[in-house]
């Protein structure tokens, strides 16, 4: 897959798993209509450029609009115009062919439910007391399918959860048809999807306008 196709499966599988309306098409990419107080809606750029991105920073003026471009910090920084930011840890669009046989046992002491909810596949460790200790969730959408949301509670962390719950989805996603994973990842979850043989397929920077 290249970026371009890369991107729309996220696109695509993002809409899926936040309960967005589909992604509008543009000439630059996408818009998705979140509709959160923070994050009104958000323009997705394949293959962004000085004249798109500064074209876009100057037409939208709604506060806390987002544009998601498929390029380093340090190559959107010059592009963008007064009123928008860069405050996000930087993003990387990972790819990995997903195995329907690789799902794992519960980790012992915890207690593992997966359940399928509006085209979204969730799986939530419980640790002994019934607290939730770790989740994700997953959308297939044909052949590929977005990971999303994975967390870990810091009291039960290094225990091997965050790699549960993936190897959970990854499975599960398969098992629906799904033959390629994607996702975006922070600095921090590189070093988990990268053990899961996650492969870097390129950065994805956030920028937003300010309030």
């Amino acid at each position: 897959m290249d970026i371009a196709a890369i991107t729309a499966a996220w696109v695509a599988g993002w809409t899926v798993s936040r309960g967005t309306p589909a992604a509008v098409v543009a000439p630059w990419g996408y818009r998705i209509d979140v509709g959160l107080p923070r994050h009104p809606f958000r323009h997705v750029l394949p293959h962004p450029d000085a004249v798109s991105v500064g074209k876009l920073c100057a037409d939208v003026t709604e506060p806390y609009a987002w544009l998601k471009v498929m390029a380093t910090p340090e190559e959107v920084a010059p592009w963008i115009t007064e009123g928008w930011t860069i405050p996000d840890d930087p993003g990387f669009m990972m790819t990995k062919t997903l195995d329907p046989s690789a799902r794992p046992a519960p980790p012992e002491g915890y207690a593992r439910t997966t359940e399928t909810h509006d085209g979204v596949i969730r799986v939530r460790i419980l640790a002994p007391d019934g607290t939730l200790a770790a989740r994700g969730q997953i959308a297939p959408t044909g052949a590929t399918a977005v990971a999303d949301q994975i967390e870990t509670d810091p009291a039960h962390r290094r225990r091997g959860l965050g790699a549960n719950v993936m190897r959970t989805l990854e499975a599960a996603a398969a098992q629906a048809g799904a033959r390629t994973g994607v996702l975006s990842a922070t600095t921090d979850g590189m070093a988990l999807y990268g053990s899961l043989d996650w492969r870097y397929r390129g950065p994805l920077t956030g920028v937003v306008r300010t309030g």
